[in-house]
């Protein structure tokens, strides 16, 4: 790599040269410049990473290329032939009519008929609040005895929000992502409704109440699913590091919030324990504790990695296995997504056969110890990277055979990225209950528009003491 026009590897080689001839430095000297090559090599390495050869997001990018889509640039700006716009249409049945008559007073002298009208519609909106006052009769009979008319049940109190107030927070607090105070300010200047932060915290916590039973059987259909995909990021709660876990396909979704990373989280649920589908990850290690289901790696991860380890260490082997994968992809989209047994195993053995070459590229390190070494010999990333292509190549190539088995972990991870939207707005959760709510609430609404129902519907048939239809249709 090249900083400020100095060939930095280049350089570094060429004082590990000169160190290694001069024989009269002070052991403490050379053990000192070698440990400094080290500390710049790594973070000349760094320096290099991007969203194309690691995990790193593309917003950290320093002035990236945009990167045009296949057939952009061939065609006109605007709304293309053939595609479904979003445009204003009439509607046949409008809420108000306002007829504009002719001042005939203004016309020349004659003799004139109605011959019809010209329309034109105007789309508005009208944010108002709504006062449902309910007056249970009171009757007296002889004796004075009263006898009062029963109010609904869910009318309680001499003054309570109602559900449609209850819903409309919980969306914005909870979807949109709006901090409470702003939900507050939106209340009282749009709808001129007074309501506290503590209101809308309540509103949520009822939310999560009501959407324990929708998490059980949520966590019931995603153990009997034939494939699902897991992922987990870190989140902040109140100062301190936690993780969120999402286990999802493409109807269902599971978010939970825990302590700890590894096997106890992860078992918090109960569902990867009694899975025995295929099971779709990054190679976070402990998934493979689950022996019980097949697992299946991303390979957009390896194809981040292997553009690392051509970039970095220089490693050919690494964009030729780039350019296979992206083939055997290719391959696969074009066959309905799996492919014939002859064609599957002809991949597999230029898979290995092109592993067997990077040997020759990229060797194990000697494994001979010195006295007193403990553990295993490191390795460099592009090593640990072929030895894991190795050991896993079926989870690596499983999407060729199983046409449910997908190329990436993209599921999962396009499921949990709105948690890192919420720490950009929010910064961090304030407590494990917050926490909480959020992640049984966001469970319900990204099921919900998994299955078409919007998050506004989901939420009104919520408090309303109601599950969507699809949840009862799969019963």
């Amino acid at each position: 790599m090249t900083v400020d026009g100095i060939d930095v590897e280049a350089t570094v080689k060429k004082v590990q040269e000169l160190l290694a001839k001069e024989q009269n430095l002070p052991p403490a000297l050379s053990t000192t410049l070698e440990a400094l090559l080290v500390v710049v090599q790594v973070l000349v390495n760094r320096l290099g990473l991007s969203s194309r050869n690691s995990s790193k997001p593309p917003s950290s990018d320093k002035n990236r290329p945009r990167e045009k889509r296949i057939g952009e640039g061939s065609r006109k700006a605007g709304g293309q032939i053939g595609s479904v716009g979003a445009t204003l249409r009439q509607a046949d049945d409008p809420d108000e009519i306002k007829v504009l008559a002719v001042d005939r007073s203004i016309l020349p002298p004659g003799q004139y008929r109605e011959a019809g009208f010209e329309r034109r519609q105007v789309f508005d909106i009208d944010i108002s609040r709504l006062v449902t006052e309910y007056r249970a009769e009171v009757l007296e009979d002889e004796d004075g005895r009263r006898f009062v008319a029963p109010f609904p049940d869910h009318v309680t109190k001499a003054v309570q929000y109602g559900n449609g107030v209850k819903a409309h927070a919980v969306y914005l607090s909870q979807y949109q992502l709006i901090p409470y105070h702003r939900v507050r300010e939106y209340f009282q200047d749009q709808i001129d409704l007074p309501i506290s932060a503590g209101s809308i915290y309540n509103f949520n916590q009822q939310a999560y109440a009501l959407l324990e039973p929708f998490e059980q059987k949520l966590i019931e259909k995603l153990k009997a699913s034939p494939l699902l995909h897991t992922d987990e990021t870190g989140i902040n709660i109140n100062g301190k590091t936690h993780w969120l876990h999402c286990h999802s396909n493409e109807n269902w979704t599971l978010f939970y919030a825990h302590t700890h990373r590894g096997t106890d989280a992860m078992n918090e649920k109960g569902v990867l324990p009694r899975f025995n589908g295929i099971l779709c990850h990054d190679h976070w290690k402990p998934y493979y504790r689950y022996t019980a289901c097949l697992h299946a790696l991303c390979n957009a991860h390896h194809l981040r990695e292997l553009e690392r380890a051509y970039e970095q260490d220089n490693q050919q082997w690494a964009r030729q296995m780039q350019t296979l994968l992206q083939a055997i992809l290719a391959d696969v989209k074009a066959q309905g997504n799996v492919l014939p047994t002859e064609q599957a195993e002809h991949y597999a053995q230029r898979y290995r056969d092109l592993l067997k070459q990077a040997e020759n590229e990229c060797p194990a390190p000697d494994e001979t110890k010195k006295p007193g070494q403990r553990g295993r010999i490191k390795r460099s990333k592009a090593r640990n990277l072929l030895e894991r292509l190795q050991l896993y190549e079926q989870d690596v190539l499983r999407f060729m055979t199983n046409p449910i088995v997908p190329f990436t972990n993209n599921q999962g991870e396009n499921d949990i990225r709105m948690t890192k939207v919420h720490q950009k707005i929010s910064g961090c959760f304030r407590s494990k209950e917050g926490a909480d709510i959020f992640c049984r609430v966001r469970s319900y609404l990204s099921t919900c528009r998994k299955n078409n129902v919007s998050a506004s519907e989901a939420l009104s048939l919520l408090f309303a003491g109601k599950l969507p239809d699809f949840m009862l249709q799969n019963d």
